[in-house]
């Protein structure tokens, strides 16, 4: 039987402005590093010996 999951803890003070700080200055990924991302990808891709669905 598997074990229950815990609550996420709420993020307080300094840990939940920095976090909101990041979230609201997302920065876009350039076309270049999502390129790499997607080789990277598409590597682990096939060298994958389990069932993709």
């Amino acid at each position: 039987m598997a074990r229950p999951i815990k609550d996420t803890p709420v993020l307080e003070g300094e840990d939940a402005r920095r976090f909101t700080k990041a979230m609201e200055n997302v920065q876009p990924l350039s076309a270049e590093r999502r390129m790499e991302y997607r080789q990277a990808y598409e590597l682990v891709k096939s060298r994958a010996t389990f069932l993709m669905l």
